[in-house]
């Protein structure tokens, strides 16, 4: 396994943990049945906060566990990369996109808040699922 492909399981597992956890956490605080009134940017800024920092502490380790392997990348790694970048670029759009007219019509900005969160998830999710895929069944050829 390269070190380009370790780097996307990690971006794959920590991004799904993290934002479960957000999604515990703010769901948990939930008194009266209102979301809007939920407190969640403290648990939203701590979850992204804390997803990169493991993501560089697991990737720091990964170093440590095997500091010989080879961190150089060829082609194929930057041709996956790329399409994997590509495939995970659209949900930041469409996220970008939906807060754009959800502000417009003026919806609650808890609601805007986790549609950027869920997106950006989403495209670190898409975009390394991807990165794994043709990494295990190789790059397809248009």
């Amino acid at each position: 396994m390269t070190h380009q492909e370790k780097r996307a399981w990690i971006m794959l597992v920590v991004s799904v943990v993290g934002y479960a956890v957000y999604v515990a956490v703010v769901l948990s605080r939930v008194d009266d049945g209102r979301l809007t009134a939920t407190p969640y940017a403290g648990v939203l800024l701590w979850t992204v906060g804390g997803a990169i920092a493991v993501s560089m502490l697991l990737e720091i380790g990964l170093g440590v566990v095997n500091p010989r392997a080879s961190r150089v990348s060829d082609v194929r790694d930057r041709e996956i990369g790329r399409l994997g970048d590509h495939v995970g670029q659209a949900f930041v759009v469409i996220g970008a996109v939906s807060a754009m007219l959800m502000a417009m019509a003026q919806w609650h900005w808890f609601w805007i808040a986790n549609v950027v969160y869920l997106c950006f998830v989403l495209s670190a999710l898409v975009g390394s699922l991807a990165k794994v895929i043709v990494y295990r069944r190789g790059v397809p050829q248009w």
